[in-house]
């Protein structure tokens, strides 16, 4: 076996289900899980109607550049929501199965493990595909610290000279998780300077991109980029369905930028053998041409987190973030114990901030803090609260 595969840590649900493992929570409450970040709203009718009006493409082998219609729907959509110029959909797109499988992926296909030192840099708090795909690609995860005195974004002015020197890929992650933070225009500007100057790839995972309140829509990498004057070398946007469209087990993404860096992770994912399936690109070109029911899924987003995050307030120091379906909440007492009684007492289940942080220049930025995930229906969202306000009022 790869000696690499014994760097990877217990993935963050699975080092909760061990923290719980000799706890009996409150028989007499329903359970609420506000841990994980699975979309729960129902899945829109226009998708489940292409599903089932395209099972002939069952039949067929995929392409794993997909269908010229989806890498179009792609393109159109990518020029509507950025306003960026039209992406060429034969050379700028790849469809892939799900931000998560292609983010992975991607290491793979960029990194150069008989350099000296590679390194791969990664937010902290981050998602733990990162720093695997960076272990399993011959590379070392370096993570930069987010921080609320940062706006919880990567503090790149801190990264040591040295380190960016080796630096091949940089991750991304913005509408941030789990905080929610959105990178700024001077962020963006920051990190297309370092890159010009030490040569990486930056990987913007962007798949909560389409959950935000209010009119301001989270600027995208290849939206700054453009808004910069600047094209999209050695710039690549991750996208997905999974939030946008509430089809999370559709498993529908795609990857767009850098003309070049993409013919290279055509090549490497024809050898994969990853193609998404002919009836899930049917249905993801009907998702993609339509916004109506993304404006009714955000409704629904602003809804709970309008309704929970007052409720919350007055016992935590919460507040709503700038996009994205997380809470990201200070906890009072250690973030493992509180979740642990949380759990314990009132059968609701949130994650720890530590778990998805790693210790890194003296600090887990993550300590502390707790991830609440506001995908379930409103009136279970609202009743956690309330729950967790009453185990808050214990700790006094």
């Amino acid at each position: 076996m790869s000696p690499r595969l014994d760097l990877l840590q217990p993935y963050p649900f699975q080092k909760l289900r061990q923290l719980f493992a000799e706890i009996t929570p409150n028989p007499q409450l329903k359970h609420i899980n506000l841990s994980i970040g699975e979309p729960k709203h129902p899945a829109p009718t226009l998708v489940k109607d292409a599903l089932s009006n395209n099972m002939a493409g069952l039949s067929n082998y995929p392409a794993t550049l997909g269908s010229d219609e989806l890498r179009q729907s792609i393109s159109n959509w990518a020029t509507r929501r950025y306003g960026i110029p039209e992406l060429n959909a034969a050379t700028q797109i790849l469809p892939v199965n799900g931000s998560r499988e292609a983010l992975f992926a991607f290491a793979q296909a960029v990194i150069d493990p008989t350099a000296v030192r590679p390194i791969v840099l990664s937010p902290n708090p981050f998602y733990q595909i990162y720093e695997g795909a960076a272990f399993l690609a011959g590379a070392e995860p370096w993570f930069v610290n987010c921080t609320s005195e940062n706006r919880f974004q990567p503090d790149w002015d801190s990264v040591p000279e040295e380190i960016w020197a080796n630096t091949q890929l940089v991750f991304v992650c913005s509408p941030g998780n789990p905080t929610g933070a959105v990178a700024s225009l001077s962020d963006w500007e920051r990190l297309f300077k370092l890159s010009d100057q030490y040569g990486f790839v930056i990987a913007s995972d962007e798949c909560y991109s389409e959950i935000y309140f209010g009119e301001d829509k989270p600027l995208g990498g290849l939206e700054a980029a453009h808004k910069l004057g600047r094209d999209f070398t050695r710039l690549v946007m991750f996208s997905s369905l999974s939030k946008r469209s509430n089809v999370p087990g559709m498993r529908s993404g795609f990857v767009a930028g850098d003309a070049a860096i993409i013919a290279k992770f055509l090549l490497y994912r024809t050898y994969h053998g990853c193609a998404m399936s002919p009836m899930v690109m049917a249905a993801s070109v009907a998702a993609w041409n339509d916004e109506v029911h993304v404006i009714e899924n955000r409704k629904l987003y602003s809804e709970k987190f309008a309704a929970v995050t007052s409720v919350l307030q007055t016992a935590l120091d919460v507040s709503m973030p700038d996009a994205a379906f997380y809470l990201w909440a200070k906890s009072p007492i250690d973030d493992e114990a509180f979740a642990t009684g949380l759990f314990e007492q009132q059968h609701v289940t949130v994650l720890p901030g530590s778990y998805l942080a790693r210790s890194a220049h003296g600090t887990n930025p993550g300590l502390g803090f707790i991830r609440i995930a506001l995908v379930a229906p409103i009136a279970e969202c609202v009743a956690a609260a309330e729950r967790i306000v009453q185990y808050c009022h214990t700790l006094k």
